[in-house]
């Protein structure tokens, strides 16, 4: 799985730069990755995703479109550090990229141990103080901090608060509590 996830982050990088909602993954003075709302300085990466739109109804709904290889991606923040989420219904909880947890401030609370499709990984659980996605906000979110993932992975013990719903080629996403 995480190598589907770096193919099809490497094909949104040739999607221009110019585009809404564009977040941008940047190589930091210190040689690591961070996501960032404005082009990178040196060897710009654009990954995209598509803009939240109203529900009807008013309480608000988030449409994703579908991405490559039929993932969903979808633009927020960490501890309001710019990133990109691919959403990952096989995710049992949100996993974030060690070089976005440094940036974001997240500090190990207790090590683990989790089964992957490439094997077993050593993992540092934590708590992000704020996760945004699309219009939504979350506050003292479960984490792991995975130090062999290259895509933040939005997961289940987010996704099981809203309804999710898949309607042809997007994903509808609304609030349950």
């Amino acid at each position: 799985m995480l190598c589907r996830f770096r193919v099809a982050a490497f094909m949104l990088l040739i999607a221009p730069a110019a585009l809404a909602g564009s977040i941008y993954k940047c190589k930091g003075e210190n040689g690591r990755l961070q996501y960032q709302e404005t082009p990178c300085a040196h060897n710009e990466q654009a990954v995209s995703s598509w803009k939240p739109s109203a529900a009807p109804d008013g309480k608000g709904m988030l449409v994703i479109g579908q991405g490559l290889g039929g993932n969903y991606f979808v633009n927020g923040s960490v501890n309001d550090i710019p990133s990109n989420f691919a959403v990952d219904t096989g995710a049992s909880t949100v996993s974030i990229p060690i070089d976005l947890a440094k940036s974001a401030g997240l500090r190990c609370q207790s090590m683990g141990s989790v089964e992957t499709a490439n094997g077993t990984e050593r993992i540092c659980y934590t708590t992000i103080e704020k996760l945004v996605f699309g219009q939504f906000t979350l506050q003292y979110v479960s984490a792991a901090i995975t130090p062999g993932l290259d895509q933040p992975l939005l997961g289940m013990n987010v996704l099981k608060r809203f309804h999710i719903e898949q309607v042809g080629n997007k994903m509808h996403l609304s609030r349950l509590y």
